[in-house]
């Protein structure tokens, strides 16, 4: 075993020194006996829960969100939750007891102050005049069950006295309980997310399944390609397939526009190999307008988007389409001068030129469609259960210059296996909650998958490479799914945001930094970060999210950790894999017997500073540790792992491994 130097002891020892001083003022002590604890403004908790959506539109319409605020005993900031659930899961958690300490004080938000309505969505509205007061969470009457909601779902309300309970129960619905009981509703909460996630991965696979073939006309795959066709465009009969033609024969026409104007629903438009100079053509029934594969290309001015389909179930399949007008985040319909959020958001994003529009046509298809394009690709506005897949979109060279390759706006489609070259974000999605983005490739100059405002989502199986992120969630989203992606060459490899979701299965590698670890309530469970500069970013406040089963190995720096308290990366006892360490597992039960601190003083440098790993293994540092585990104020911020594994956990770790032992390349 290495002995340390001279220098290897006097800059360890220092280092230890001044993190102990800063780890004992990294959290205010518990207030003194007697001291009041009232509820703060909102606005000045460290919150969690509830959606971007939600807090926009509680904002603009003046409905309730049921609020909970807590004090803790280890934690200097007034904690806030949106949601009583929200707050009782939480406080239900030992592992938040254990970074958090005891809850001093619990309010929540008292309905018995307001007299409240409900809107025809079941929005919480208070009497015109009153504002929402706080009581004691422990002597609240809750009503559980009720019509009650806010965009995300449905929620508990509580009010102080428990006639008001009652009578808003009679009015809608629900039952009145105590807090014992809310809480004792609550079970262990990781556990009953990871069955309800792989459930849900399970179910939005198979809307994805049922949404295209329906677009596509199942039970035949390709269905609507196979509508007998009714017009040829520039060529006569012969030049269509032979299965494809109607009994009664074939028209020609020599415009597309015209064709399309003259088809019978259900029925087919083609067009042979060969260029056709368009403008603003428009499917306006349900049609397919279909190609002989790439050599069928449409080419526009240079001025608009090409082609627009506005009617239910209509179909564009197998051609070639370039001459797209250069107008991208600007948004033709801009002009309108409309300052409301959302309106504001989806002017900039949904309304500039594209190849293709979907402008409120459900269940339409687009697929095998080539696009050559300074803006965006296709742009997908309020057609629910549309199928995109098998594009090729070629953006611009730089993202200053380009804009997305699909952009899902207002409802929820389908993206998938389709490749995004150039341009700025693959798939952009705005609001489209449930949509499923899978099995996609994108070498974009910024987003590879880009989601806001949007919950409920799949995003996986996607390939990201040399991107400034390869799956960027933002604006507080709730329940979506990250699942199976790999990112690699980029600056950021997943960044998650918002609550109650989960970041599984992805891989990775290459980049400056893998996996954020960040929002709150959210699992981030069998990752493999490989080589990147930074394996794992933890960035938290308020660290409440699930690290465990994941391999982070490899990088220049295991863990990079922002301001907040300790994060504690293990749950149950199951932990995470981090190489090989100096640490003893005496039992061999495959987790090392003291945890381990990728983020500590000295845990940190094992590998990388002369000594570390003797300093590691000293008495002196063992009883830091251990009064540190013992007095919260002492306790340094950063990340434990109190099970870290000894063995990795992924086969794409295992091949890594045996890869580097034998000189090879990372898997």
């Amino acid at each position: 075993m290495a002995l340390l130097s001279p220098t290897g002891t006097r800059w360890l020892t220092a280092a230890v020194s001044v993190a102990l001083v800063a780890a004992s003022l990294s959290f205010l002590l518990t207030p003194a006996s007697g001291e009041s604890l009232r509820p703060v403004d909102f606005a000045d908790t460290v919150d969690m829960g509830g959606t971007g959506v939600d807090a926009r539109r509680a904002d603009d319409e003046g409905f309730v969100l049921p609020r909970v605020e807590v004090f803790y005993s280890g934690y200097r900031y007034v904690v806030g939750y949106v949601g009583i659930e929200t707050a009782a899961s939480e406080l239900g958690d030992p592992g938040a007891q254990r970074q958090f300490g005891d809850p001093l004080a619990v309010y929540v938000s008292d309905l018995s102050t307001v007299s409240p309505t409900l809107t025809e969505e079941g929005f919480v509205v208070p009497e015109r005049g009153r504002s929402v007061g706080w009581t004691p969470a422990e002597t609240a009457f809750y009503v559980v069950g009720s019509d009650a909601a806010i965009p995300s779902g449905s929620v508990t309300v509580a009010f102080s006295e428990r006639a008001d309970a009652e009578s808003f129960a009679d009015a809608h619905g629900g039952e009145v309980v105590d807090w014992e009981a809310v809480q004792s509703r609550v079970g262990d909460p990781l556990s009953a997310r990871l069955d309800r996630f792989e459930r849900s991965i399970e179910s939005r696979h198979a809307w994805a399944n049922d949404t295209v073939a329906a677009a596509e006309d199942a039970p035949i795959a390709d269905e609507n390609r196979d509508r007998p066709v009714s017009v040829v465009v520039g060529s006569d009969a012969s030049a269509v397939p032979e299965d494809s033609r109607r009994s009664e024969g074939v028209a020609s026409d020599p415009t597309v526009s015209d064709a399309l104007a003259a088809a019978p629903p259900n029925t087919t438009v083609y067009l042979p190999a060969g260029t056709y100079d368009v403008d603003d053509v428009t499917v306006n029934r349900s049609v397919t307008l279909a190609g002989a594969g790439a050599e069928t290309v449409l080419r526009g001015d240079d001025n608009r988007s090409v082609v627009y389909v506005r009617a239910d179930g209509a179909a564009v399949s197998d051609l070639s389409i370039t001459g797209v007008g250069d107008v991208g985040s600007r948004g033709r319909d801009s002009r309108n001068g409309s300052t409301d959020w959302d309106t504001t958001v989806q002017l900039a994003y949904g309304y500039g030129d594209a190849g293709v529009v979907l402008d409120g046509a459900a269940g339409a298809s687009l697929s095998n469609v080539e696009i050559d394009t300074p803006a965006s690709g296709v742009i997908v506005r309020e057609s629910p259960a549309s199928s995109i897949r098998g594009l090729t979109v070629r953006g611009a060279d730089t993202a200053r210059d380009g804009f997305m390759g699909v952009v899902l706006i207002g409802a929820p489609s389908v993206v998938a296996d389709s490749t995004f070259l150039g341009g700025r974000d693959g798939v952009y999605t705005h609001r489209a909650d449930g949509s499923v983005v899978r099995d996609n490739r994108a070498e974009p100059g910024r987003y590879g998958v880009h989601e806001m405002y949007t919950s409920e989502s799949l995003v996986a199986n996607n390939t990201v490479r040399d991107a400034q992120a390869g799956v960027m969630v933002m604006t507080r989203p709730v329940g979506n799914l990250i699942v199976a992606n790999d990112v690699r060459e980029s600056t950021y490899g997943v960044v998650p945001a918002g609550s109650d979701s989960y970041y599984a299965r992805n891989v990775v590698v290459d980049n400056e930094y893998g996996l954020q670890i960040a929002g709150d309530r959210n699992v981030f469970v069998d990752n493999v970060a490989l080589e990147n500069e930074v394996g794992a970013r933890a960035n938290d406040i308020l660290p409440s999210n699930w690290v465990q089963r994941n391999d982070i190995v490899g990088n220049e720096r295991a863990v990079e950790s922002g301001i907040g308290p300790l994060r504690t990366w293990s749950h149950g006892g199951v932990g995470n894999y981090w190489g090989a360490l100096p640490i003893a597992d005496g039992d061999g039960d495959g987790v090392y017997d003291r945890p381990y601190r990728p983020t500590g003083t000295v845990d940190s440098r094992i590998g990388a500073a002369p000594g570390a790993t003797t300093l590691a293994q000293s008495p002196a540092v063992g009883t830091l540790r251990r009064v540190q585990g013992a007095v919260s104020g002492l306790r340094q911020s950063g990340v434990v792992d109190t099970d870290a594994r000894t063995r990795p956990f992924h086969p794409e770790t295992r091949a890594y491994l045996a890869n580097e032992t034998t000189g090879g390349e990372a898997a």
